[in-house]
């Protein structure tokens, strides 16, 4: 359990393959980029032609790729991984594709023979450098346990989220979240900034508050994921206060796209009834509701 095929040695790859060889790995590794393999060559690795090439001879294959259509080929394309993996060898996909797409690789390897687990990364380029990436992995238990001490070596935090496929799929829904929070959070800030508040007056206030620090983290335990209704703070005055800041905004000229959508889903919520309901749990009901999760 030792020698690494690695293919994609891009902003994420290049860094997670040196730390595997600092890690006492063997890797042979490819990417389109000959600098970027020349990069890991001076790192200790050894340039592979193809990523079949890289995976021969591997008792584990990883990819960090673009997108689905890219890992494919990589993996059953001409000169393709597949073509070059032992028969004890895996694959562990890194990249952060659809999941539609992670179930139809995990499939056709499964039917040549192959496991494989998809465990995209969490966190920024610098922790991969670090060595402090997070992993949202999926895959059977079996294979779980084989892919981490590879995880291990180039991140921190290594979760089981469920059979292969969920980890592309939590991925997915933390970037969700993460997408939605910068246009929220560059929303807060220019609004901040046109009713006259110092950016860092308001990151001060805000990082001190639920709505800095995150409701996840915050009002969401022991309200939401209890589905307590019982108010903290009632939905008709959250409903209130979004009104008043945007109607603020609007006399600003500041473009407020997600509270105006935000509004639309509490006015919602209010119409089914959760007015004087906890802000969270009724937020949570008529989101889950609406999606037919009862």
């Amino acid at each position: 359990m030792k020698n690494v095929g690695f293919v994609g040695l891009g902003q994420m790859g290049g860094p997670m393959s040196r730390n595997l060889i600092k890690g006492g790995f063997t890797l042979r590794v490819f990417d389109l980029d000959p600098k970027a393999v020349a990069a890991l060559v001076k790192a200790g690795a050894t340039a592979a032609k193809s990523p079949k090439d890289a995976a021969t001879g591997a008792d584990v294959v990883i990819t960090m790729l673009p997108i689905g259509a890219i890992v494919e080929q990589a993996v059953f394309g001409q000169d393709g991984s597949a073509d070059g993996m032992g028969k004890n060898a895996f694959l562990i996909d890194m990249s952060t594709i659809l999941p539609l797409d992670t179930d139809r690789i995990g499939k056709r390897l499964k039917e040549r023979g192959f496991a494989m687990v998809d465990a995209p990364v969490g966190r920024t380029s610098a922790a991969a450098i670090e060595a402090k990436s997070t992993f949202m992995v999926g895959g059977s238990d079996a294979d779980f346990a084989r892919a981490r001490p590879y995880l291990e070596k180039m991140g921190e935090a290594i979760i089981h989220c469920g059979p292969l496929g969920a980890g592309s799929r939590m991925k997915l829904v933390n970037n969700y979240m993460s997408c939605v929070a910068n246009l929220l959070t560059a929303e807060t800030l220019t609004l901040a900034e046109a009713c006259g508040i110092e950016i860092d007056t308001a990151l001060e206030v805000l990082r001190g508050t639920p709505a800095g620090r995150g409701h996840i983290n915050t009002t969401w335990p022991g309200k939401a994921l209890k589905d307590d209704p019982k108010p903290e703070f009632m939905l008709d005055l959250a409903f209130k206060d979004l009104g008043l800041a945007l109607d603020t905004a609007a006399q600003l000229n500041v473009p407020l796209a997600t509270g105006a959508s935000a509004r639309q889903m509490y006015a919602l919520a209010r119409a089914r009834g959760l007015g004087r309901d906890d802000w969270t749990t009724a937020i949570y009901r008529t989101v889950r509701g609406l999606a037919g999760r009862k």
